[in-house]
């Protein structure tokens, strides 16, 4: 099973970033297709047919079908821009004058969030900007601008940019996406393939919520963190990173930021839940990264040491086979102070069991917070331990 999760290369057309953890697009989308669940108050969709006669006589009908779907998306469409990455052209070394304006080396999506004053503010994914020299947005009526990168979070792929708020009247309205049920339609908005098809708009429902999908966050091929998700089977392609996923209110209830990359696999798209964004959201654009807690040790997993080193070089029990090893502890940090050590085994914490480096980071990085006081239990060798560690600020 593989997740897109990286720039595609730079194609003749501008617009080709891929999309979140990813061509040509096929076919139309029909007018007046109505999804379960948009509904007025009659059948979800008005008819304004007109007869005109042109100048040979012949009658023709003019027909405009307009649904919940197509007011949703003329209502949210504004608040979803383009995102440009652009980078310094590599030196060659032997070229000279090889330098120049930075050249656009992905593109993806983003949404406005708020306007306050003189700025409008993006969410959009970590991916889509990461290694930019310079960023740019661009409006649904073709506009570009300027933008800054307040904060990135690898972990949970998202970033949070500023423009000037000049002629932007349309943000997105946070909704709850810890209401949603398999079933209930959404729609997506994003670029796909970049700005050549920017707006573009793809319908589905909600295939299930909650979903946890490993992410190798510094491709050496080890699980490092669980992320949670929602799964939509609205089409999701690359450049579709960063933009919206919207309920049956107009409301934004998810960012868009992979699909499942596989042949036998279709129609399985991910997003962020914007319950879990929101937080996010708030520290890159006060703080410019989040605040979690750290015990102030590095570790390993247990389970990748052979095991006669567990029981010979560590001295662990046989029945001890999971866990997270303490190879190193900073002075002055929680963990010194309340007396770990370097092979120190950790298995639990407080209520939690700690079996692997993921589970430890997992725990830290979802249910405690900076400042708070754990019970961090661990082997020293064949003994187990118990230790009160407080938890500092870390990256």
């Amino acid at each position: 099973m593989g997740y897109y999760n990286s720039p595609e290369p730079k194609r003749r057309n501008k617009g080709n970033f891929i999309s979140g953890f990813s061509g040509i697009l096929a076919g139309a989308v029909l007018a007046g297709v109505v999804l379960p669940g948009f509904t007025d108050s009659e059948q979800g969709f008005s008819v304004d047919t007109q007869q005109v006669e042109n100048v040979s006589g012949v009658e023709s009908v003019s027909t405009v079908v307009s649904t919940d779907v197509t007011k949703i998306v003329e209502e949210t469409s504004p608040a979803v821009v383009g995102v440009s990455n652009l980078q310094a052209a590599q030196q060659n070394p032997f070229i000279q004058n090889t330098g120049g304006e930075p050249q656009e080396a992905g593109a993806g999506s983003g949404v406005f969030y708020k306007i306050e004053g003189d700025f409008a503010y993006i969410v959009t994914n970590n991916h889509v900007v990461e290694g930019a020299d310079q960023v740019t947005v661009t409006l649904d009526d073709g506009t570009e601008l300027d933008a800054e990168v307040l904060g990135t979070d690898i972990w949970t792929d998202l970033a949070v940019l500023k423009t000037a708020s000049d002629n932007i009247e349309a943000v997105a309205e946070f909704g709850d996406s810890s209401v949603l049920r398999a079933g209930e339609p959404v729609i997506a908005i994003g670029n796909p393939l970049g700005l050549q098809f920017s707006g573009s708009v793809t319908t589905g429902v909600i295939s299930g919520t909650e979903r946890s999908i490993p992410i190798d966050i510094n491709k050496d091929g080890t699980e490092d963190w669980q992320a949670e998700v929602l799964q939509t089977d609205a089409a999701i392609n690359p450049g579709n990173s960063g933009g919206a996923l919207i309920n049956s209110a107009g409301q934004l209830i998810g960012i868009n930021s992979m699909k499942i990359a596989q042949a036998s696999v279709e129609g399985i798209g991910l997003a962020i839940p914007i319950n879990s964004a929101i937080p996010i959201i708030e520290d890159l654009e006060t703080k410019g990264q989040v605040e979690r807690p750290t015990l102030g040790v590095s570790i390993l997993d247990l389970q990748n040491v052979p095991a006669p080193a567990k029981q010979n070089e560590l001295g662990l029990p046989a029945e001890v086979e999971k866990g997270a090893i303490v190879s190193s502890v900073a002075e002055g940090s929680g963990a010194d102070t309340a007396g770990l050590k370097q092979y120190d085994v950790i298995v639990g914490m407080d209520e939690d069991e700690i079996g692997s480096v993921l589970e430890l980071r997992q725990y830290l990085y979802t249910k405690a917070e900076v400042g708070d006081t754990i019970t961090v239990e661990f082997y020293r060798g064949s003994e187990l331990m118990e230790a009160q560690v407080e938890l500092t600020e870390g990256l």
